[in-house]
């Protein structure tokens, strides 16, 4: 429960308390002064005002000497006004004591303001931008670092943009669109922009753009640390891979959920970390967040790690505006849904950057009428169960293995080992064993490497992707959710579709397995083997190409309010269907077993290992792990006969930002779990950040929150009853957004403030 604050002095308590969480001590003078006396002191000479009034003192610079006093001062190193904070009670909005707090700032010559009233923070560097909301203090290391990068910081034309680079040891061309939307940004930044989005077609180079980029900005004195993240580990690995290769004079690191924080410059993270992290940093702390897949990110509890940081925000992605939520557009200010910089997939067919496809023809379609009707709950193996059986599976797997050995010279003249690599997304974990068994019969030279599964239960998950990347077997990768997004590999040459897609963002994401250019093999196309119809279901064909703007088209599909539970699936943010199944599929059979009974098994193997196993008794500690501990760790707990990881635990607890060490602390009985009441505060300061507001409406909304907080919900209605009727709430709201609007905002506070949050 918030803190009341009804008056100036109950809210200091809580300044001091926010002071202290941002590594300040308001006992130390050293680093804190309150009630500092303007116009007394060491900086500034003040003297008779020109204007002949004796009363008004200037200052050298010409501004009037305040004649009050400011509420705090936080000090630098060398004991220099860093920023001033100007405090007040709840009921007084903070934004409207800017010009109060302003003359103390050029008096003291700090260049910083904060602005709260113990609920809102503002942030002002009033030489440059207009006051915004942020969720935290700054350090004295924050505030220090902004200050030196402003005397160090160079115009951004001032920097070469460069012709060739060089990655994974070959030199590669920096091609036009990418130096476009490097400029793009740059223009956008100049003009006081400070969040971008940038979509650009799976295969593009979207990680290596970001990274010149990145160095862009650290040469011109724009940034100093940077935050980049993303939402799978194998992202993650591909953005250390790339900043290894392009970024490698900057200190970097992958922060892991139990290991200990470093100072290094850029920071990779996994969202699902972030959520339980941020805490731990600043606002201010860094200078750039990248999103990598960003129209995951603007969701609830993700979100608010997102926002957290008062930061240039760039967020990427490869799916068309048409299928991005209008929230995501909101969060990096774009005009009209449009994203800063954009690339047309066909433009990059067009001139070479991507290399296309076409559909196998002559195979059976494995599937019969109905299947298309919309369950309102998905499940995967009841489908699997429905649509498929032996026979269907070693018939796709044949006709796939008999066409991929006709066309695979004609696809890529260069590819010497037959028939080049495939990618099989199936349905369920004990899909993809059976289809990978049938195809290993097929080829028995091989010993059964030719097919290999890959999923999150295959202990060597990380060495099999290695060889499948590098080596000449496995030949084919069997895989299920882990291999639709965020996996590269140049040398694909089919894609096979052996499960139902319906979501327009997946489809997408699964075609662009293909679409990455391999000169070294020749590589002029790629193959898709739909055996379940999603091509025809997009409209989608070698012709006309499914984009979701133009070309082929998704139908018109009828949903529930907000985000239906398949799309969430295929989006990877599985909150509502982690409540729609009951089961959870473990190990390489994919064996079916209940939620209750995984998270009792896992609970109970936590709790006996504790005592016998150092690195579990070290997050029962609250120690930090090391790299390898984490890893040794993930690798002991993901053994026969339950698998025990992250995804599968996801599933089991139906939290898909848990990590592998917030699991076992919730076994020993140690998670916090938050209130309800301090979530929706988090998640109400993270909206606030996203939208554009004006002091009068955030005042209002936090209003409205609060009723929410204490209703579980809000309604129109609870305008016109006490406590909101007492303040004519319903015609303050009209005011100041109009009927509809304030209809919309009751509506956006109820999907993202107060869904989910009843205890």
């Amino acid at each position: 429960m918030a803190k009341d604050t009804t008056k100036e002095t109950d809210a200091r308590i809580v300044i001091d308390d926010w002071l202290r969480q941002a590594g300040w001590d308001p006992a130390d003078k050293s680093q804190v002064l309150t009630e500092v006396k303007a116009g007394g002191g060491s900086s500034g000479v003040a003297y008779p005002g020109a204007d002949g009034d004796a009363g008004a003192l200037r200052t050298s610079d010409g501004d009037e000497v305040p004649t009050g006093r400011a509420d705090y001062v936080l000090l630098d190193q060398r004991g220099r006004p860093l920023a001033v904070i100007e405090a007040k009670k709840k009921a007084i909005h903070p934004y409207v004591a800017k010009q109060q707090a302003l003359p103390y700032a050029k008096q003291l010559k700090a260049p910083f303001i904060f602005l709260t009233n113990g609920e809102l923070i503002y942030f002002w560097d009033y030489q440059n931008d207009d006051a915004r909301i942020v969720n935290s203090f700054f350090s004295r290391r924050d505030m220090e670092r902004l200050v030196h990068m402003r005397t160090e910081r160079k115009p951004l034309a001032t920097i070469e943009i460069p012709d060739y680079y060089t990655r994974q040891g070959e030199t590669r061309e920096l091609r036009p669109y990418q130096k476009d939307a490097m400029r793009a940004m740059d223009r956008a930044l100049e003009l006081g922009k400070r969040r971008f989005l940038i979509e650009l077609p799976t295969g593009t180079g979207k990680t290596d753009l970001i990274c010149q980029y990145i160095k862009r900005l650290m040469q011109a004195g724009h940034a100093e640390r940077v935050l980049f993240l993303v939402d799978r580990e194998q992202l993650a690995k591909q953005a250390l891979e790339a900043i290894s290769d392009l970024l490698g004079q900057y200190s970097h690191y992958w922060l892991k959920p139990g290991m200990v924080r470093t100072e290094q410059q850029i920071t990779v993270c996994l969202l699902q970390t972030m959520i339980g992290r941020y805490h731990e940093y600043t606002s201010g702390y860094f200078d750039v967040v990248i999103a990598d897949e960003c129209h995951r990110s603007i969701y609830g509890a993700w979100q608010t790690a997102l926002t957290h940081f008062d930061a240039i925000h760039i967020g990427l992605t490869a799916t068309p505006a048409a299928y991005i939520e209008r929230n995501t557009f909101k969060f990096y200010q774009c005009k009209d849904d449009t994203p800063d910089f954009s690339y047309p997939i066909q433009d990059a067919f067009k001139n070479g950057y991507l290399v296309p496809y076409r559909f196998a023809e002559g195979i059976t379609e494995i599937i019969a009428e109905g299947a298309d009707v919309e369950e309102e709950h998905y499940d995967p193996a009841e489908f699997e169960r429905k649509w498929t059986n032996e026979q269907t599976n070693r018939l796709m797997m044949e006709e796939f293995d008999r066409l991929a050995w006709q066309n695979y010279k004609e696809l890529a003249p260069g590819q010497k080992v037959g028939p080049g690599k495939a990618v099989v997304f199936a349905i369920t974990k004990h899909h993809a064993a059976r289809l990978a068994q049938y195809l290993n019969e097929l080829h028995p030279e091989h010993q059964g490497r030719y097919a290999e599964v890959i999923t999150s239960d295959v202990p060597n998950a990380d060495e099999l992707i290695r060889k499948f990347k590098r080596e000449d077997y496995p030949m084919v990768a069997v895989s299920v959710g882990m291999l639709d997004t965020g996996f590269d590999c140049r040398e694909v040459l089919h894609l096979v579709m052996c499960r139902r897609v319906r979501s327009p963002i997946l489809y997408q994401q699964m075609r662009g397995r293909g679409t990455r250019t391999a000169p070294h093999i020749g590589k002029e196309k790629f193959v898709i083997y739909d055996f379940f119809r999603n091509h025809q279901y997009f409209n989608d064909s070698d012709t006309d190409i499914f984009t979701g703007a133009g070309g082929g088209h998704a139908p018109a599909v009828s949903k529930p309010k907000g985000v239906s539970p398949r799309e969430l699936v295929e989006l990877g943010l599985e909150d509502e269907w982690l409540e729609a199944v009951n089961y959870v599929e473990v190990g390489p059979e994919g064996e079916r077993v209940d939620k209750r009974e995984y998270v009792t098994d896992w609970e109970q193997a936590i709790r006996e290992a504790v005592e016998r196993d150092p690195i579990i008794n070290k997050v029962k500690s609250g120690e930090p792990l090391s790299e390898d501990e984490e890893q040794q760790l993930a690798d002991r707990l993901n053994q026969p006969e339950r698998y025990f990881n992250e995804e599968n635990l996801r599933r089991a607890y139906r939290n898909p930002g848990g990590t592998l060490v917030d699991f076992i602390r919730a076994a020993l009985g140690q998670q916090k779990i938050k209130s309800r009441e301090e979530v929706v505060e988090e998640n109400f300061r993270a909206w606030l950040v996203t939208r554009n507001l004006s002091p009068e409406q955030a005042q209002y909304l936090a209003l409205l929150k609060n009723r929410g907080i204490a209703r579980g919900r809000l309604t129109l209605d609870d305008l016109f009853q006490p406590p909101l009727s007492i303040l004519n709430a319903a015609n303050l709201g009209i005011e100041l957004f109009g009927e509809q609007g304030l209809k919309k905002v009751v509506d956006e506070m109820n999907e993202t403030l107060f869904s989910g949050s009843k205890t």
